[in-house]
């Protein structure tokens, strides 16, 4: 856990961080465990060119070591932090409405993994639209450019700290 920022930093509530880190030590120890078993238990059965049930547990075992690494980055490059402060400036952990295109857009202002069980859209900090509002006032205007070379305006309308 990081005390300042970097650039590869994310924030993250202590309930997340707290979830996450919960996630992780059970898929490295007993997930790990228990898919080594599985992968025994198929080679076992004879042939391997042939046998799915080895070859869905060996895909099991990458994709759950993806996880692990997903899992180990994201705790080890966060920002744990208390909810931000109710002032009406934009930062991570915060539900913010922005205009653009015309129309109002609310979304949580952060990682994903805070959402998680919630249906609000997630912008990460570090997304054109994040650097771009983060650290700005209710009332500010700010642009960026999207990935088609396009600069949008955008203008912040309100900013609240994200409540679970």
């Amino acid at each position: 856990m990081s005390e300042t920022a970097t650039p590869t930093a994310s924030y993250l509530t202590q309930e997340a961080f707290d979830r996450l880190k919960a996630e992780l030590d059970q898929l490295s120890g007993t997930g790990r465990t228990e898919i080594a078993k599985k992968i025994e238990a198929a080679r076992d059965e004879g042939d391997l060119k042939e046998n799915g049930g080895y070859h869905a547990a060996k895909e099991e075992q990458g994709k759950m070591e993806a996880r692990i690494r997903q899992l180990t980055q994201l705790l080890e490059n966060s920002i744990v932090g208390t909810k931000p402060a109710d002032d009406g400036i934009v930062e991570p952990g915060m539900v913010v409405t922005v205009q653009m295109f015309g129309e109002d857009v609310e979304f949580l202002l952060g990682s994903r993994e805070i959402a998680e069980g919630t249906d609000l859209e997630v912008y990460s900090e570090k997304s054109p639209l994040g650097l771009a509002i983060n650290g700005k006032k209710v009332g500010a205007k700010a642009s960026y450019k999207a990935p088609n070379g396009k600069v949008i305006q955008v203008s912040v309308k309100s900013a609240t700290p994200y409540t679970p």
